[in-house]
């Protein structure tokens, strides 16, 4: 028995149509919250356009996630995340049983004295849609929306060699295949997202399933228009400062250096507390917002006065 295909719809019917250049991607992603470079938007276009899951690696707090939650706002594709981690196997990406319901039900048929002849039957229906429980792999492949789902599988590189063997039969040809009831195949793929902050090295084969792309902290501008862009209360001077402080602790050889999100909560900490301009008083006093190690903080801390030289020179 094989379970039915998702019928196979048009751009138009799908309600979302594949953008026709790396231009118009990064537009998209701008309306919608998220400053792409050029590097970036090139490889979601190509996956888009190319049905291709795409590989993001980078560092904490680069946006890689950030990248699969913009696409489902605006394609209007459902985000479907699968959060690896050490032991994760395939029955927790895929699907399981809900075996508290099915055995209700068997109580159910023995209380309503089902026949010998009905046995059949009625283990057919133990193992039927209605008592499975689709994990997000299996709920991507065999969604029936009008728009693609986006399926993010995050930080790969917490889950072990079986998995990632396991994800790349999947993402091979988009199909699962269930013993009781059959094979679901998803007629238009889903937009995979894969994110890695290389704690480890994700295997060749993988690799040569996606398209890569390696996220690099935004450079000074483009992080002074994403925090503009972020937070209401911030003013334009205080906002500059805040990205060349995070720019120059990221030179510090830090054990973990502020991502983009940091930037963020720092600057619109700041704002809140009515700070215009940096000074000595409350970078120490609001470090916690950015830095998140306490070797960090102290070193930082013993640096402020040079980290504020390199402010005003800026």
């Amino acid at each position: 028995m094989t379970a039915p295909t998702v019928p196979s719809q048009s751009p138009s019917e799908r309600g979302f149509d594949t953008p026709d250049s790396p231009e118009a991607v990064a537009a998209g992603l701008r309306a919608h919250g998220y400053l792409p470079d050029e590097g970036l938007a090139t490889v979601i276009f190509l996956a888009l356009a190319l049905r291709r899951p795409l590989l993001l690696e980078g560092e904490a707090g680069v946006g890689k996630t950030e990248v699969a939650k913009v696409l489902a706002r605006w394609t209007g594709g459902e985000l479907i995340r699968l959060q690896c981690y050490e032991g994760i196997d395939a029955s927790q990406a895929l699907y399981e049983w809900d075996y508290t319901r099915q055995l209700l039900h068997l109580r159910t048929a023995e209380a309503a004295g089902t026949a010998a002849g009905q046995a059949d039957e009625l283990e057919n229906e133990l193992y039927s849609e209605r008592f499975l429980v689709r994990r997000p792999v299996l709920a991507a492949i065999s969604s029936a929306a009008a728009v693609p789902p986006v399926l993010l599988v995050d930080e790969i590189d917490r889950a072990d060699d079986e998995f990632e063997a396991f994800l790349l039969e999947v993402l091979s040809d988009y199909s699962v295949t269930i013993p009781e009831l059959g094979t679901y195949t998803a007629a238009i793929p889903p937009v995979v997202i894969i994110t890695s902050n290389r704690t480890r090295d994700v295997h060749d084969a993988l690799k040569r399933r996606c398209l890569y792309h390696w996220v690099e902290h935004p450079d000074l501008e483009r992080e002074i228009e994403i925090i503009d862009l972020k937070t209401t209360t911030c003013g334009a001077e205080l906002t500059r400062q805040v990205a060349t402080a995070v720019e120059a602790m990221r030179e510090m050889g830090l054990y973990k250096p502020p991502g983009v999100a940091e930037s963020i909560d720092w600057a619109e900490s700041l704002a809140r507390l009515g700070v215009a301009d940096l000074d000595e008083a409350s970078v120490r006093s609001t470090l916690g917002a950015v830095l998140k190690y306490r070797e960090d903080q102290a070193r930082v801390q013993s640096s402020v006065g040079e980290l504020l030289s390199m402010i005003s020179g800026a």
